[in-house]
């Protein structure tokens, strides 16, 4: 390993994606999530997403942006919250939202729902739910979740296949429901509305 292997290393990851019909330049940096491409499970949520134009999204764990940038573009009359408890997420997820063109979203440091601002509500709350988040933080933001949709509003997340049964049980005893969107080979997209 040389200095300029090293340096190299540091420089920013710059790749483009088609994401809910748009196309995106994304900066990422190591130590992200899935820093070079959209992973799988992104992807599959978003394509099993229904958007409105007025949405008010709320995107849980939103790394470099993808998810909730993708939800800005296609809510031009509505707003987006996107929180992550990783300061180097929250720089990139940021400018990238600048870099797109995107000026409907916030984005800002919490660990789930613990910085969002107490008046907030949404019509949509996503999540690309990383494995080995734990079952206590699901069940958390899962009831902080339904807290604070508007009645109507849904929550959709993508998890592993292995977590499906569990976020069928929780969905069903915090929100009453529980739909089954879309099982893939390795993700499966959960939703559940509040009633």
């Amino acid at each position: 390993m040389d200095a300029h292997t090293i340096e190299q290393l540091k420089r920013d990851i710059v790749f483009e994606a088609e994401l809910a019909g748009r196309r995106f330049t994304f900066h990422t940096t190591w130590g992200l999530f899935s820093p070079r491409q959209i992973d799988s499970g992104t992807a599959l949520l978003l394509r099993h997403l229904e958007v409105r134009p007025d949405e008010r999204a709320l995107d849980i764990g939103c790394g470099y942006g993808p998810l909730g940038l993708a939800i800005a573009a296609r809510a031009p009359q509505g707003q987006v919250h996107m929180v992550d408890k990783d300061f180097v997420a929250v720089d990139y997820a940021r400018a990238n939202a600048q870099r797109n063109g995107l000026n409907n979203v916030e984005v800002y440091l919490s660990n789930g729902l613990s910085h969002v601002p107490a008046d907030a509500r949404f019509t949509t709350v996503v999540s690309n739910i990383p494995a080995k988040v734990g079952k206590e933080l699901l069940t958390i933001l899962l009831w902080d979740s339904w807290q604070r949709l508007e009645p109507g509003g849904q929550m959709v997340v993508v998890t592993i296949n292995g977590l499906r049964q569990f976020m069928k049980r929780h969905m069903l005893e915090i929100f009453g429901n529980y739909d089954k969107v879309k099982q893939g080979r390795d993700y499966t997209v959960s939703r559940a509305v509040r009633e």
